[in-house]
């Protein structure tokens, strides 16, 4: 008999119609599914029209069900497994399995959708092209702040996980280590009350903060030795390259991480 297959679905994040059309033919043609909360599954597997056999699959049964689920595997089923929302393993179960499948050389496909991570990343105009994915901060202080202490010389943007029940003290203590950066904190991306607070760690307030968070913070700043000068001395700097003005307000404004008009205004002070 032929090996079945597992296939690791993402799901969406809160738009029911976030799903791809891939996604929805998986889950209609597996053998069964395994879900995080087949109760909170069942909504979306119902509005779709799916009716397949579902497994328990979350962290406190993992290694049982992924057992389980292996036994399947050596039957011919197929098994999609999901998670309650986004893509299973990141931040959620799946890790057991995809390591007993690789150990055992077993076929797994990921059918890739919504994530809440990158959602955010791209929402926050924090720069995107390298960036640290933290996950959940540790539940204990002492392991939560020697977590962020060892992620806060990254220069590249930090992304983190956050319920509402934890976020105030999450930001107090991102701040207590990386100190007043620049962060983005979306809610519930995708849903009808969506949000995004901008601003700067130790500043930032959530009003009466509800559902899921994703908090962005800007990377270690790369020290710069020309922002030592004054502003119009940094200018001066880029001119005496053989830039125009403009282009040097734009490199000094770069090397400040301040908005070019910023610059513009402060040297008009001077004069």
């Amino acid at each position: 008999m032929n090996k079945g297959k597992v296939y690791f679905v993402a799901t969406p994040i809160g738009n029911l119609g976030d799903i791809t059309l891939r996604a929805l033919e998986v889950l209609k043609s597996c053998d069964y599914i395994a879900c995080e909360d087949t109760r909170h599954s069942a909504i979306l597997l119902s509005h779709y029209e799916i009716s397949r056999p579902t497994i328990s699959y979350h962290k406190f049964n993992e290694n049982k069900s992924a057992g389980y689920i292996f036994q399947l595997l050596k039957n011919g089923k197929n098994v999609a497994v999901i998670s309650d929302a986004g893509m299973p393993v990141i931040s959620d179960p799946g890790a057991v399995l995809i390591n007993k499948l690789i150990e055992h050389n077993f076929d797994f496909e990921i059918i890739p959708g919504a994530n809440a991570g990158l959602s955010a990343l791209v929402m926050s105009g924090i720069d995107a092209s390298a960036f640290v994915f933290g996950g959940f901060l540790p539940e204990h202080r002492h392991d939560r702040i020697n977590y962020i202490q060892r992620l806060s010389n990254a220069e590249c943007t930090l992304v983190f996980y956050s319920a509402c029940h934890d976020l105030k003290k999450d930001l107090e203590d991102l701040h207590s280590v990386l100190g007043s950066r620049k962060v983005s904190i979306s809610n519930d991306i995708t849903k009808k009350f969506e949000a995004t607070f901008r601003g700067v760690l130790g500043e930032i307030e959530i009003p009466r903060p509800k559902g899921e968070f994703v908090i962005v913070i800007e990377g270690k700043p790369i020290l710069n030795e020309l922002n030592k000068l004054t502003i119009e001395e940094h200018v001066a700097h880029y001119q005496a390259t053989g830039v125009s003005r403009m282009e040097a307000l734009k490199l000094v404004a770069r090397d400040r991480n301040l908005p070019k008009s910023e610059i513009y205004n402060e040297l008009l002070k001077k004069k």
